[in-house]
């Protein structure tokens, strides 16, 4: 009795591991069917085997979820109506699955924010109020802030807060500080690139050879870094007048009594008045005065700076500019630092002392190339006053054409190139190949192209 037993159970166990197998064939075959299909961008056909293995066996294989995603966003955009909406609800029950099942494998911030997004694109469709978008961006970013990281997603994030406010939903205070925190994370997130990309081209300028793995990296990292660049100008200009001298000073006077111990809160109203150019009303002597004091730092400095300039003593400004640079540790917040320095000399006509700290700011973090584009800027709008007769002056747009094309923008570079001496007159002068020394505040010479 007890070897029949025995053998019973062998034969379920045999039978059990033989269906599992066949089991477990089927879904490998299945899987291989709409990944190839899904490689081939094919999601039509790759629709019906992806359904079946992700209706039947959702833990089996991650890929379901990867290659789900783009076909379902396919679905999305190839169909309309009822139709449409029932894609876009299913991507989002999608993303929930993958959390469910791949959770250690799965970026919850990310996928959050890309659930916000969707809904967002898809507001009209979904019936969706700005307020269950914003909770759901606020969702993703109170949960895994980390990984939330896309800048598209970040942007909308905030823009759907001022709209909130803009309706009479959420007061004023919310948004400064929701912008506080995005801007500063838009910061970390910049500086991490920025340090990976200064890296890797400092490996470049050493004369080693990136591997396919690593021009892979400063790719992305060039990408995020652009990316991240045009959201915080499209963040500033969402927050738009709300952030003006009129709304900022009578908040932070308000506060001020209140606050003046809390040199993190300081150092914020000093800056946001400083990036709006209320740095002439007493409140932002108020401000840096008292953030100097509990907190002496670089930004405590370069805001000590501007106040000298206000008062028109240059050497003053000068020395706490320059006090600024030297208490900064972090080369990416040195050169911001040496940016925001450059740009007020730019702004004041004072082109050869911007130039100088430009070119500190790009020694400092080389991967960040904005200055050239306003080195190159300041060039041409000096092209008149810094040469000798028609030719010289039009040949100083060469240099700014180098500079625009070091700063990345070719169009910029194309535009300069045509306003300089062409082929015929560079024919008529028989200069070709001589260098031109360029006169002026600009102190360098350039080669005249050859024909």
């Amino acid at each position: 009795m007890k070897t029949k037993i025995t053998l019973l159970i062998a034969v379920l166990f045999l039978s059990y591991n033989y269906v599992a197998a066949q089991a477990n064939e089927e879904d490998l075959n299945t899987l291989s069917i709409f990944s190839e299909y899904a490689k081939a961008k094919n999601y039509d056909a790759a629709y019906k085997p992806w359904m079946e293995l992700r209706q039947r066996n959702p833990k089996f294989n991650r890929a379901i979820f990867t290659y789900g995603e783009r076909i379902l966003k396919d679905k999305i955009k190839k169909s309309s109506g009822a139709e449409k909406v029932g894609f876009i609800n299913d991507l989002l029950k999608l993303w929930d699955e993958r959390m469910q099942y791949f959770a250690s494998k799965t970026k919850t911030g990310d996928v959050l924010s890309k659930k916000a997004q969707l809904m967002y694109d898809n507001k009209s469709e979904l019936g969706a109020s700005d307020r269950s978008i914003y909770d759901a961006f606020d969702k993703a970013y109170t949960t895994d802030e980390k990984t939330f990281t896309n800048p598209k997603a970040l942007y909308t994030y905030f823009s759907v807060l001022v709209d909130l406010h803009n309706a009479g939903a959420v007061p004023v205070q919310d948004v400064f500080n929701k912008y506080d925190d995005i801007t500063d994370k838009i910061e970390r997130e910049t500086n991490n690139y920025s340090k990976v990309l200064s890296g890797l081209l400092a490996k470049e300028t050493d004369g080693t050879a990136l591997s396919s793995k690593e021009k892979k990296i400063k790719k992305s990292a060039e990408s995020f870094l652009n990316a991240y660049d045009k959201i915080s100008g499209s963040i500033d200009s969402k927050l738009g007048i709300l952030a003006n001298c009129e709304n900022l000073i009578p908040l932070y006077n308000k506060d001020f009594d209140e606050m003046k111990n809390d040199a993190q809160w300081l150092q914020k109203a000093a800056g946001r008045m400083s990036a709006k150019d209320c740095t002439s009303d007493p409140l932002f002597f108020k401000l840096v005065n008292a953030y100097h004091n509990l907190s002496p730092s670089a930004n405590s400095a370069y805001y000590l700076g501007l106040l000298k300039d206000k008062d028109g003593d240059s050497n003053g400004a000068i020395t706490y500019y320059n006090q600024a640079i030297e208490l900064e540790t972090d080369n990416i917040e040195k050169a911001k630092i040496l940016r925001k320095i450059a740009s007020k000399f730019r702004k004041s006509g004072k082109y050869g002392q911007a130039r100088s700290y430009y070119m500190k700011a790009l020694d400092a973090d080389p991967s960040n190339v904005r200055p050239y584009l306003a080195i190159a800027q300041m060039y041409a709008s000096s092209a008149n006053n810094c040469g000798t007769d028609n030719f010289s002056k039009r040949a100083v747009f060469w240099l700014a054409a180098q500079m625009a094309r070091k700063g990345g923008s070719s169009s910029t570079a194309a535009n300069y190139m045509a306003k300089a001496p062409q082929k015929s007159e560079i024919f008529s002068k028989g200069n070709a190949g001589e260098r031109i020394n360029i006169g002026c505040w600009i102190g360098r010479s350039v080669t005249v192209p050859n024909l």
